[in-house]
């Protein structure tokens, strides 16, 4: 497994993770109980942040592991990147299991969304403040 990029977000007692097509991580500091496909806030990167060889990959149309860890639970998801992404949105990251593209848009035809996500993960991830990882890898190193 590449490694392409790493991030870290925060948890919070609103996070619900129950949207049937996305999952989202925010910069913002706070949450309200509509942001129900958000798992994250105080995001250390937004789309525009990532690193260009992650970019790169995801313009390349290449699928995606998306790994989320928190302490000793983790999940995973794949997505699959597309030449149209602009990755260009300074606050938000959305993995969508639809093809919308937008600037807020990392990937694309998702194989979860957030309420697929390990309960595991999500019960830990109501804890204000608990923090996270969230890698971005490929599986072997040809793409």
């Amino acid at each position: 497994m590449k490694v392409l990029d790493i991030l870290y977000a925060c948890g919070h007692e609103n996070i619900l993770s129950t949207h049937k097509s996305t999952i989202e991580l925010t910069k913002d500091n706070f949450l309200t109980k509509k942001g129900n496909c958000i798992i994250g806030i105080k995001s250390t990167k937004s789309c525009k942040d990532l690193s260009l060889e992650l970019k790169r990959a995801i313009t390349s149309k290449k699928r995606i592991k998306v790994i989320i860890k928190v302490e000793d639970v983790e999940d995973w998801f794949y997505g699959l990147g597309n030449s149209r992404l602009t990755l260009t949105n300074e606050k938000h990251i959305v993995f969508r299991t639809s093809k919308y593209l937008c600037d807020r848009t990392a990937l694309i035809e998702c194989s979860k969304s957030s309420e697929d996500l390990d309960r595991r993960v999500i019960n830990k991830l109501k804890t204000q403040g608990k923090r996270f990882s969230i890698t971005f890898a490929l599986e072997d190193s040809n793409g």
